[in-house]
């Protein structure tokens, strides 16, 4: 199973292009659950909603791994979860991080702010390009530090779409004839 991450500051791609992927590869997708959950609740986060927010995220994401398929796509992860709650909370529940650096990813496509423009939704609260730029920043930080599989992902909707399709089918390949390999056994 290849797992997909699509990482980064608000309005830079993340569920447009995963539901592209999603539908070129045949592959389920995780979607970002403090959607559904600001949506339902009506109002805005506060700090002890992050570990109900973020195990509900984690949550999905186990289950969509119980399913083994060939291709994960996951429209945010717990990394998000952290950086968020750091930036409206100045603390994270300590948790997400250990959490996190258990589950294994084969590709983070990290998508700068640059190139697209931001859109409100009644849910984004960056609007600033600088804003957004310290998010993607501190994402970056956070993965280089912790040696992730980091993809960065710029330009136009169509260049970030384009570069993903090439390293997922890279990545699917290559395990392909990994698992070709793997299972074959020599004649006697």
């Amino acid at each position: 199973m290849i797992v997909v991450v699509l990482s980064g500051p608000e309005s830079a791609g993340k569920s447009t292009l995963c539901a592209a992927l999603a539908q070129r590869f045949n592959a389920p997708v995780v979607k970002e659950y403090v959607r559904e959950f600001i949506e339902h609740q009506q109002r805005d986060t506060c700090y002890a909603d992050i570990s109900p927010i973020a195990q509900q995220q984690l949550q999905r994401e186990l289950d969509a791994r119980a399913q083994c398929p060939a291709l994960l796509l996951l429209d945010t992860h717990l990394l998000s979860n952290k950086l968020w709650s750091e930036v409206l909370f100045n603390k994270s529940p300590a948790w997400i991080e250990s959490t996190l650096l258990e589950l294994p990813y084969d590709l983070i496509g990290l998508l700068s702010p640059e190139g697209l423009p931001w859109q409100a939704d009644g849910q984004r609260c960056q609007p600033d390009l600088l804003e957004r730029q310290q998010f993607h920043q501190a994402l970056n930080a956070w993965l280089q530090t912790h040696q992730q599989p980091i993809l960065h992902l710029t330009g136009s909707w169509q260049a970030r779409y384009m570069q993903l399709e090439s390293a997922i089918s890279a990545l699917l390949n290559n395990h392909t004839s990994t698992s070709s390999s793997s299972t074959t056994r020599p004649l006697l």
